[in-house]
């Protein structure tokens, strides 16, 4: 894979991780001006689904396009539920902003397409018929390309194939495009995929996109490289590990005699508060610098029992999204859940302990359970390692192992709890965690506790790899690409 890229709009900029050159584009309200540039040839923008990606860069995307001559539209099932949703944002029949979805298609220059995994596998065949030759196919996800390699399949020739990949929930695309209004550089960082280019225009289409939903930063990659590493990912630290780890976290630490809200504060805050803020703002290695003496040596203990476990693990989950056994198991699932629909995450004790310590929380509390952090990092760093076996660069790494977790999905969880964090994502993360939390839970109860109750000694190797990892290089230039302003998180 090529990390260079040719635009004829954008200015791009170099930079080293560890030993690669990787080429990016910054975003801003400044470079509004130049998406009819970008948008060359284009007329319509469709974009197909009221998801929370749908409805986020829809309003984006108008948002951007505002006072030039690109028409927003956006299609969606005739009766589908999501049209009063979009009617209150704004798209209307009555304004000729909202249609039928393969009416959409058919009459756009770029399709966006934004409907759920499942609904793209079963509707692709009718949806690659609907688009005009020489008009382009947008996703925001490589599932498709997954389920065409998995099943047999192709996308047709004569239409542009890119993406842009937001590294972050819509709901967290959307707030921040908000705040981004008041502060230049609020959004959510993205990738871009060209998969086919049909006219020589397709980098500069990517790009404007990303740039009109308000990506601070987008790197380049390849549909295949983002499906493997996005459904990986989330399945892994981004959603389903860090569910099992603080699920696993809070038993243990009421089988060692604490209170239930201790137990919480322990594993849950300490995640989600001050470890997330800490990695956000300066990295990973400030937290174990932050401790005590005894507690760095707690930190050791913990991170040498979790870091081979999770690593585990997240080989059977890379495995298995990589021969497309996982994402058969997506599309099987959407047929048991039209008669067993997907129930809530948050019914336990634990999470009703939660609602109550974040209804009283001290916000500027800082507090960093070493046991917690030592467990949680262990399998982040575990994770970013098995991407850079595979294959992956950094820039998407870091993004899709770290940041995405501290600046995105980890403050929805400190705010309003696991289930609001997992299932403002797409179905198919909500049904990752699901099914990858317990997984983690698991192992942590058989390998890593009963490694720490011996008190067994630390892995010296282990850990200095830790501590001399490239990752924390990296993740210190991405992290100066984050965005400009924390999110402000509403209902």
């Amino acid at each position: 894979m090529s990390l260079n890229f040719s635009t004829t709009t954008f200015q791009k900029e170099e930079i080293l991780l560890a030993d690669t050159q990787e080429y990016i584009i910054r975003g801003g309200r400044h470079l509004f001006s130049l998406l009819p540039k970008a948008f060359t040839g284009i007329k319509q923008i469709g974009v197909i689904g009221w998801s929370s990606q749908g409805s986020a860069q829809a309003q984006n995307l108008r948002d951007s396009l505002m006072g030039t001559d690109i028409k927003v539209k956006v299609g969606l099932r005739k009766n589908s539920s999501s049209i009063p949703l979009a009617e209150k944002a704004g798209f209307t029949l009555a304004d000729g902003n909202l249609g039928e979805m393969y009416e959409v298609i058919s009459s756009s220059d770029l399709s966006i397409l934004l409907i759920s995994d499942a609904a793209q596998a079963i509707n692709y065949q009718q949806i690659f018929d609907s688009i005009k030759p020489g008009c382009t196919l947008g996703l925001s996800h490589g599932f498709l390309l997954g389920y065409l390699n998995t099943f047999g399949g192709s996308f047709p020739k004569n239409i542009n194939v890119i993406a842009v990949c937001p590294k972050g929930m819509g709901a967290s695309i959307r707030r921040l495009y908000e705040q981004g209004k008041e502060v230049n550089g609020a959004g959510i960082n993205s990738s871009f995929a060209i998969h086919q280019d049909i006219n020589g225009k397709a980098t500069d289409y990517a790009l404007g996109w990303s740039i009109a939903i308000g990506s601070p930063v987008t790197f380049i990659t390849t549909l295949e490289s983002e499906y493997k590493s996005d459904i990986f990912g989330e399945r892994g630290i981004l959603l389903g590990a860090v569910y099992g780890i603080v699920e696993s976290l809070y038993r243990w630490f009421i089988h060692r005699g604490y209170c239930q809200e201790s137990a919480f504060i322990n594993s849950v805050e300490s995640i989600t508060g001050s470890i997330t803020r800490i990695i956000s703002q300066k990295g990973i290695l400030s937290i174990y610098e932050s401790l005590n003496e005894v507690d760095k040596e707690t930190f050791k203990q913990a991170y040498s029992a979790a870091y081979h476990p999770a690593y585990e693990i997240l080989m059977e989950i890379y495995d298995d999204v990589a021969s497309g056994s996982e994402i058969k198991s997506v599309i099987d699932a959407e047929n048991r859940h039209q008669r067993y629909p997907m129930k809530s995450i948050d019914g336990t004790d634990m999470w009703q302990i939660g609602a109550k310590i974040r209804a009283n929380r001290e916000l500027d509390k800082i507090f960093i359970n070493p046991v917690t952090a030592g467990i949680y990092i262990a399998t982040m760093i575990a994770q970013a390692n098995l991407l850079k076996e595979k294959g992956h660069f950094y820039s998407e790494i870091v993004n899709e192992s770290i940041i995405e977790s501290v600046d995105s999905l980890n403050p929805y969880m400190h705010y309003r709890g696991v289930a609001f964090m997992i299932d403002n994502c797409s179905t198919t993360a909500r049904l990752g965690a699901r099914k990858w939390a317990p997984r983690f839970d698991y192992i942590l109860c058989q390998q890593v506790f009963p490694t720490l109750e011996r008190d067994t000694q630390v892995d010296k190797k282990l850990f200095d790899k830790f501590l001399n990892d490239e990752i924390h290089e990296c993740l210190s230039v991405c992290t100066k690409l984050r965005p400009s302003v924390d999110i402000s998180i509403i209902d």
